[in-house]
């Protein structure tokens, strides 16, 4: 696997400049939605399937690369299964973080809040919660 890598690094680097090409393509329904409603935890939830739309698109992208690899050596889909987990856990903590580029209109605003460290699953099991009621 180690002679794949410089190809592998290249399917990961690239796949990420899908993924900013398909954020950007959708920040006008992005842009509409925050003009059609000013409901703070529903412009949570829509940020969150818009970066979901956007990770689903950029793994398809990134199982195309990985065909080659995969068929020269199988353990490539065990990397790329490993890859997928580790980006998915990452990736929600960090939008969790840095979500106060989601502006709370009963909050002053500020780059990181106070409970902006705070776990980020707990926290999705209570926005949803919060959304269904």
């Amino acid at each position: 696997m180690r002679r794949d890598f410089p190809e592998a690094l290249h399917a990961l680097v690239s796949t990420q400049a899908g993924l900013t090409v398909v954020l950007a393509s959708l920040a006008p329904f992005t842009a509409f939605w925050y003009v059609s409603s000013g409901d703070y935890n529903a412009a949570l939830l829509f940020n969150g399937g818009m970066f979901a739309v956007a990770t689903f698109t950029a793994q398809w992208m990134l199982r195309r690369s990985y065909r080659a690899l995969i068929a020269r050596d199988g353990r490539h889909r065990l990397m790329l299964r490993l890859w997928l987990v580790l980006y998915t856990f990452v990736a929600t903590q960090m939008a969790w973080v840095l979500r106060p580029f989601v502006g709370n209109p009963t909050t002053p605003p500020s780059f990181f809040r106070a409970e902006a460290w705070g776990n980020a699953y707990i926290e999705i099991v209570h926005l949803i919660l919060r959304g269904l009621h």
